[in-house]
């Protein structure tokens, strides 16, 4: 990414950088970013983590948790007063008071975790203060999909979206803002009506590419799906056009080239020098059962959607003097989450899945100086096994309680009863996946059918003396020990 900033933007990053060094010099703190698309769980995975955390929750291979090492964990005022703060408390509160799943994350926020602990070696409790700071930072993946754009003109975003406005999984929905700009010349005179009735058009494509059906990933510009205070304003009022060559003063090209600009320097580049150029260590959410129920277009988009990310990220292992000037990724997590929606026989096969979807994602997006780690789980554990008897066989089941309104088959739930689902299985050889990328958007004939029915929050369970116990997980433990067990040796 450092290809795609000034020499001013090197310079301001360095400065903050620095002073934010020197600040925590007797304070030591980690800044992890938590991204990933939209309802990939990103609010129930750092609700979760910081329970299980300030809760002492069940986390067997967290090794400094494991052997009794944190003296404990608690929140504290965030370090970054324009950051709006991460309500942690709302989230639990729907979670575990509620059982429903809180909002999706559509903004930037931010929390602070502190861990007291004391060191594995007898060397570092000498000279550390047994504490560390972890600066949770929570940002919408569509916004991270935005970045590449600083590298693109406007008529390269155009070529490109309308390239991939044409693939098959895409054309239908697509069908009505090519039509559109088909109609208008981009060198007719700029006309702001014009622009709008392009923006909006283009927007409603983006948005329903994001319906279950069709589950699809790559979709900037990320601010047309969240706007937020920017919505209605020039900057997200542009649409690609057909265009070629330089575009005539006052024409509708220029135009929306002026404005797709505008939308790089006030919103793409003040995101990553502020926000993704300060991060130590990242974990990417992503929901690949939704990509893996809606069929082979919506796995291939899925990476296109992984490699981008990557692609992001400034990865790397710096020295004691660079560290002084900038931040560098050395650890990155990518991780399939929803594992409860399947029986644990599937866990290591859908692990399968996205690691080989990262491997390749990685070779595309030439990443390298980082740790990258692969891994299913669920941040909150909705569902219990068990097994059912159906003719001679025996089948392995989830059981939970599908919130109200989901469906199997004729059945409708009230959001109250709990049912036995058979998810269905995983390919055994994660290359079955990826060797038909089909060219419709439906479920090909080959691909894994799974039965994706979404479950209500548990009910907490009690200790004989009346004590909640923290939120059920599924390897949350092992997410905790790669991000940031190293810091609590």
């Amino acid at each position: 990414m450092a290809s795609l900033t000034t020499f001013t933007d090197e310079a301001r990053i360095a400065l903050d950088t620095l002073s934010e060094r020197a600040t925590g010099l007797f304070s030591p703190s980690l800044r992890l970013g938590v991204t990933g698309l939209s309802r990939a769980g990103k609010t129930v995975f750092i609700s979760a983590l910081v329970h299980n955390l300030v809760h002492g929750g069940r986390l067997p291979l967290f090794e400094a948790q494991k052997s009794g090492r944190i003296a404990r964990a608690y929140l504290q005022e965030q370090p970054d007063d324009a950051v709006p703060r991460f309500q942690y408390e709302d989230h639990v509160a729907a979670l575990i008071e509620q059982r429903v799943w809180p909002a999706s994350t559509r903004a930037i926020s931010e929390l602070r975790l502190t861990i007291e602990f004391e060191s594995a070696s007898g060397w570092n409790r000498l000279f550390s203060q047994g504490k560390l700071s972890v600066d949770i930072v929570d940002y919408p993946g569509e916004w991270l999909l935005d970045l590449p754009l600083l590298g693109k003109s406007y008529e390269d975003f155009s070529r490109e979206a309308f390239e991939l406005a044409s693939l098959p999984v895409r054309a239908d929905l697509s069908e009505a803002w090519r039509r559109l700009s088909a109609t208008i010349s981009s060198a007719a005179d700029a006309d702001e009506m014009t622009a709008r009735r392009l923006a909006e058009s283009f927007t409603a494509y983006l948005k329903a590419c994001k319906d279950d059906e069709r589950a699809l990933s790559t979709l900037p510009p990320g601010r047309f799906l969240m706007p937020g205070d920017l919505d209605g304003s020039p900057a997200l009022t542009f649409a690609p056009l057909p265009v070629h060559g330089r575009a005539r003063p006052g024409s509708l090209h220029a135009m929306m080239e002026r404005r797709y600009e505008a939308y790089k320097t006030h919103v793409v580049k003040p995101f990553f020098r502020e926000h993704i150029a300060r991060l130590d260590r990242q974990i990417v959410l992503i929901d690949a059962l939704q990509a893996l129920n809606a069929g082979s277009g919506a796995i291939a988009d899925l990476e296109r959607a992984v490699t981008e990310i990557l692609g992001c990220f400034r990865p790397g292992r710096g020295s004691i003097l660079t560290d002084l000037f900038s931040r560098r990724i050395d650890r990155i997590l990518v991780a399939a989450t929803k594992a409860d929606h399947l029986h644990h026989e599937s866990h290591d096969r859908l692990q399968s899945i996205v690691r080989r979807l990262t491997e390749r994602a990685l070779a595309r997006a030439n990443l390298s100086g980082a740790e990258v780690e692969v891994l299913a789980m669920a941040a909150v554990r909705a569902t219990r096994e068990g097994t059912v008897k159906q003719g001679r066989e025996t089948l392995p089941v989830i059981i939970g309680t599908p919130i109200e309104g989901e469906t199997i088959g004729k059945e409708r739930f009230d959001g109250n009863a709990e049912t036995a689902v058979f998810p269905g299985d995983l390919p055994e050889r994660a290359d079955v996946v990826f060797q038909h990328f089909g060219t419709n958007h439906r479920q090909d004939a080959e691909d894994p059918a799974i039965r994706f029915v979404r479950f209500r929050p548990p009910r907490l369970e009690r200790t004989a003396e009346g004590v909640t116990l923290s939120l059920p997980h599924i390897r949350l433990d092992r997410a905790l020990q790669f991000l940031i067990g190293d810091q609590l040796a």
